[in-house]
C-alpha cells in the first residue's frame, strides 16, 4: 500500500528528523513523499538495490540483516519508530532492511531528500544526529552480544526495547511489545532460545517485569535490568 503522506496525523512527527522543519518546510518535503505499509517479513530494501529511496519508520520495527554464505541470517541492528532507513552516500544497499512486524514508513527519493537538505540544512543536521544515535544503538547491541553474562544481555535488551517504545528521552515505556521473537533475540545476543526464556522467566519471578500475552512486557522494577 502506498499513499500520500498525512503529516498532521503522524505519530512520530515530533521525534523524526523532519521535526526540524517548520510546517511550510515539512509540507514541501511531504509533497514528494509516499506512505507504504509492510507486512511482517516483507523486505523494504534488498542487498544490491540502488540506493534511490530512503524511509522514516512511522510504526512497527525493522531489522537490518546480513546473510552468511551458508544462508544463515544475522540481525545487525534494529530500527524503531522515528528511525531512518536508507543510505545517502552509497550507490547500492549493503544489507537487507526487513519488517520485523507490520510496519508503516514514509518513503522519499534520495534525490528529493538531498535537494531538501540543500534548501533546509537543519534537516541534514537532524539526520546526522539520527545517524549518530543509530550508531550508538548498534554499539550497545554489540556490547551486549559480546558479554558473557546472560542476565545482563537479556536485561539490557529488555531495557533497550522499553526505551525505544517510549515517547520520552528520559524514561522507558512502562509497557511495550517485544519486536523480536525469542529465537531472533537469542540470535542477536548470541544465546540459546532456552537461555533467553530462562532469563525472562527469572525476571518475572523476581518481580522485575510482568508478561502480558505472547510479547507484552510491563516494567515493574526496571533497575535490575541494568544491574541496579
Amino acid at each position: 500500500m502506498t499513499d500520500e503522506l498525512a503529516c498532521a496525523q503522524c505519530p512520530v512527527r515530533d521525534r523524526a528528523a523532519c521535526a526540524s522543519l517548520d510546517e511550510r518546510e515539512r509540507a514541501e518535503l511531504a509533497r514528494g513523499g509516499r506512505r507504504r505499509d509492510l507486512a511482517a517479513g516483507e523486505t523494504l530494501f534488498a542487498v544490491g538495490d540502488d540506493n534511490a529511496t530512503c524511509a522514516t519508520l512511522v510504526s512497527g520495527a525493522l531489522k537490518i540483516v546480513s546473510t552468511d554464505p551458508e544462508g544463515e541470517e544475522h540481525i545487525l541492528s534494529l530500527i524503531h519508530p522515528a528511525g531512518f532507513a536508507g543510505e545517502l552516500f552509497a550507490p547500492l544497499t549493503d544489507h537487507e532492511v526487513v519488517a520485523l512486524t507490520d510496519c508503516r514508513v514514509c518513503l522519499f527519493s534520495r534525490k528529493q531528500l538531498e535537494s531538501t537538505i540543500e534548501r533546509f540544512p537543519q534537516l541534514g543536521a537532524a539526520l546526522l544526529r539520527r545517524a549518530q544515535d543509530d550508531l550508538h544503538e548498534t554499539r550497545r547491541w554489540l556490547d551486549l552480544a559480546q558479554t558473557g553474562d546472560a542476565r545482563r544481555k537479556v536485561g539490557g535488551a529488555l531495557m533497550a526495547f522499553a526505551e525505544a517504545a517510549s515517547d520520552s528521552p528520559c524514561h522507558p515505556a512502562s509497557r511495550f511489545d517485544l519486536p523480536l521473537s525469542r529465537a531472533e533475540l537469542a540470535s542477536l545476543l548470541g544465546l540459546t532460545i532456552e537461555t533467553v526464556s530462562r532469563q525472562v522467566t527469572r525476571f518475572e519471578r523476581d518481580g522485575v517485569i510482568r508478561r502480558h500475552g505472547k510479547r507484552g512486557i510491563e516494567l515493574v522494577d526496571p533497575a535490575p535490568l541494568t544491574g541496579g
